[in-house]
């Protein structure tokens, strides 16, 4: 079983938990976060969902939700490392952004790496293939609705914040 920290509105810790998987309550939310990892080249990580979750089949960039007693960043270095194998130290992460949707406190990462697909390691359940992906690629996945729809609007959303970093960083 798997626990989260449950935030008010404005984001503060309550102390109360949540049992994953289970519907939320009216005044409850919950952390999650998301890492766009680039490669200073031009290109940017997908993973492909899983047959057996939501969205299935569908691309995304790496991330879910903060665990009870998780801060976002230590959040975010254990989900690259699970859906990936790729290890990155807490400060090589850069908050690009934050957001609330419905019951959902979001924090985007972004992380320069450039790392071989040979190298990423896939957790079982939960991806099940990798690309480095241009930035019209992205679009053209978005476009054929092989993207998944909550990350084509974090992608529209930080496209800017992403490019601006290709050859900067």
């Amino acid at each position: 079983m798997e626990y989260n920290d449950i935030y008010d509105r404005n984001r503060r810790r309550t102390g109360r938990k949540h049992l994953r998987g289970t519907p939320w309550r009216r005044g409850e939310f919950g952390l999650v976060v998301c890492v766009w990892v680039y490669d200073g080249q031009g290109k940017i990580l997908l993973t492909q969902r899983a047959p057996e979750k939501s969205f299935p089949g569908t691309w995304e960039n790496s991330g879910g939700a903060v665990r009870a007693g998780e801060t976002s960043i230590q959040a975010i270095v254990r989900e690259l490392r699970e859906e990936t194998g790729i290890e990155a130290k807490p400060e090589e992460f850069e908050l690009i952004d934050s957001g609330m949707d419905g019951n959902t406190h979001f924090d985007y990462y972004c992380l320069k790496r450039q790392t071989p697909l040979q190298d990423i390691v896939l957790l079982p359940g939960e991806t099940v293939d990798v690309m480095w992906a241009t930035f019209e690629d992205v679009h053209e996945l978005i476009r054929t609705k092989k993207m998944c729809h909550v990350i084509a609007r974090q992608f529209r959303r930080q496209e800017s914040m992403l490019l601006a970093r290709q050859n900067t960083k």
